[in-house]
C-alpha cells in the first residue's frame, strides 16, 4: 500500500490551492514562505507530479492539483464535522428562562430528563424576558412579549391568555366571588409592579375597580400564585402557565373570562450552530405546549 501523504501537508495544499500564493498561505498558516514552499515541494515529490505551476505574479493549479482539491476539501470538511459533533455529543444544553415561565417550562423540562438523559439541560432564570446570544453563551433561550422581530429561528410556545384565580377555600368562603365587582372585597395579587395584567382583564370584562382596594405586589408570577394557593387573595395568571395548579384543585378560576393580551411564548435559538439534541428538545417542548 502507496504511502499516504501527511495531514499537515496536505492541509498547507488546501490553504495554498485557496488563495494561490505562496506568501498569503503562510500568513494564514503562521508559517514562513519557505516552509509553505518547502512543504508543497515535498508534498509533489511524494505523489509524484507537481500540482502548481509556478509563476511569475502566482500559482495556478495542475489538472492533478485541480483533481485533489475537492477531495482534500472533502477530508478537512468531514474532520470539522467531526469536531463539532462527536465533541458536543453528551454537552448539557445552556437554556434561559424568564421566571414566568417556571411553573410551566421545569416539570416539562425534568420529564425530558428522564425520557432523554443523554441530551442535559442547564437551567438559568432571569427576570428578563428577552435574550442576547451574541453576549451571553446561552443554546437557546425562552423569550416572552411580541412576537420577535428577528432572523433567528423560533417556534411559538403558547399564547398569553389572563384570568384571575383563587384557592377553593377563598371561593367558597364568606366573601362573596361570583361576579367581577365581587373582587373589591378581595384582596388583588399583582404578579408585577405596573398592575398592568390586572388591568388588561378588568378592561376586557367591561369594569374597573377602586384605586383604594386591596392590593399586594409580587415580583413574580410563581410568588403571587403560592400565595393564591394560601387562600390570601385572588391573581391574575396566564391560563396556560397555571393549568397543572387549576387541573390539580390547587387553584380555580371563578370567571370564565380568558383574555388574550397578543403576547406569547417563544423558543429562540441562534441562526447558527444548533448543538446536539437541540432541535429535538424543541420539538417536544412545542408538543406538550399543544397538547395541554
Amino acid at each position: 500500500m502507496k504511502r499516504l501523504p501527511p495531514l499537515p501537508a496536505l492541509h498547507t495544499f488546501l490553504v495554498t490551492a485557496q488563495c494561490c500564493n505562496f506568501t498569503h498561505a503562510a500568513q494564514q498558516l503562521h508559517l514562513t514562505q519557505g516552509a509553505v514552499s518547502r512543504q508543497i515541494a515535498g508534498l509533489e515529490e511524494q505523489l509524484g507530479y507537481p500540482l502548481f505551476v509556478r509563476q511569475a505574479r502566482g500559482l495556478s493549479l495542475t489538472r492533478e492539483g485541480q483533481e485533489w482539491l475537492p477531495r482534500v476539501q472533502q477530508v478537512f470538511a468531514l474532520i470539522e464535522d467531526g469536531v463539532q459533533q462527536i465533541g458536543a455529543a453528551g454537552t448539557t444544553l445552556q437554556l434561559k428562562a424568564p421566571t414566568c415561565v417556571m411553573r410551566w417550562l421545569l416539570p416539562r423540562l425534568m420529564e425530558w430528563q428522564a425520557l432523554r438523559p443523554d441530551v442535559p439541560v442547564e437551567l438559568t432564570t432571569t427576570l428578563q424576558h428577552g435574550g442576547d446570544f451574541r453576549r451571553e453563551g446561552f443554546d437557546a433561550a425562552v423569550v416572552y412579549g411580541a412576537e420577535p422581530e428577528t432572523a433567528m429561528p423560533l417556534l411559538k410556545l403558547f399564547d398569553e391568555q389572563l384570568t384571575p384565580v383563587c384557592s377553593p377555600q377563598l371561593l367558597a368562603g364568606k366573601l362573596p366571588l361570583r361576579e367581577v365587582a365581587d373582587l373589591e372585597k378581595h384582596m388583588l395579587l399583582h404578579p408585577a409592579r405596573d398592575e398592568r395584567d390586572w388591568q388588561t382583564w378588568l378592561e376586557a370584562a367591561g369594569s374597573s375597580l377602586s384605586a383604594q382596594g386591596k392590593r399586594q405586589h409580587f415580583e413574580t408570577l410563581d410568588m403571587a400564585m403560592a400565595m393564591a394557593v394560601q387562600g390570601t387573595g385572588v391573581a391574575i395568571g396566564d391560563w396556560s402557565l397555571i393549568g397543572e395548579d387549576l387541573a390539580g384543585g390547587r387553584l380555580v378560576a371563578p370567571f370564565g373570562l380568558r383574555v388574550a393580551t397578543g403576547k406569547a411564548y417563544y423558543l429562540v435559538r441562534p441562526e447558527k450552530g444548533a448543538p446536539p439534541g437541540l432541535l429535538a428538545l424543541f420539538e417536544w417542548l412545542v408538543e406538550q405546549a399543544n397538547s395541554r
